[in-house]
């Protein structure tokens, strides 16, 4: 299935999608304190707005280019430091990290990356990360 943006006028989508909208609203004013404080005020599902809030965006919204990168890195000092240097080097804005527990010498961790200021193309992006020492296996996702 190809992956493209759409516009869709709201009048013919679910309600769940306007929901996310406002809870991403609810969220980036303060007005709600957390993920569960503004689902419940909007009346979603926890899951329905993380199914969702990647993908749902208003026309007027800037930074919603992202990509979400996994990785496997040794379990090296300066592995992790050095992939996020060219992250950043490279105008990428990491909005998120998870990372889980070394085992066998490998580190799993995934981050939620925002590109809209790239300074390169993706795909060199990819390169320069999966030539970097100690990055054992990665992918755009």
């Amino acid at each position: 299935m190809k992956n493209y943006l759409l516009i869709v006028n709201t009048k013919v989508l679910p309600p769940v999608f306007e929901n996310t909208i406002e809870v991403k609203e609810l969220l980036a004013s303060g007005k709600a304190k957390n993920v569960s404080e503004a689902v419940k005020t909007v009346g979603i599902s926890r899951s329905a707005f993380y199914k969702y809030k990647d993908y749902v965006f208003k026309l007027n919204d800037t930074n919603n280019q992202t990509i979400k990168i996994k990785a496997t890195l040794s379990d090296k000092s300066g592995v992790f430091s050095s992939m996020t240097k060219i992250l950043s080097d490279n105008g990428a804005n990491i909005i998120t990290i998870n990372q889980g527990a070394p085992m066998d010498g490998q580190a799993p961790v995934s981050l939620t990356v925002n590109v809209d200021h790239l300074l390169v193309q993706p795909e060199e992006l990819f390169r320069m990360i999966k030539s970097a020492d100690g990055v054992l296996n990665v992918k755009f996702i």
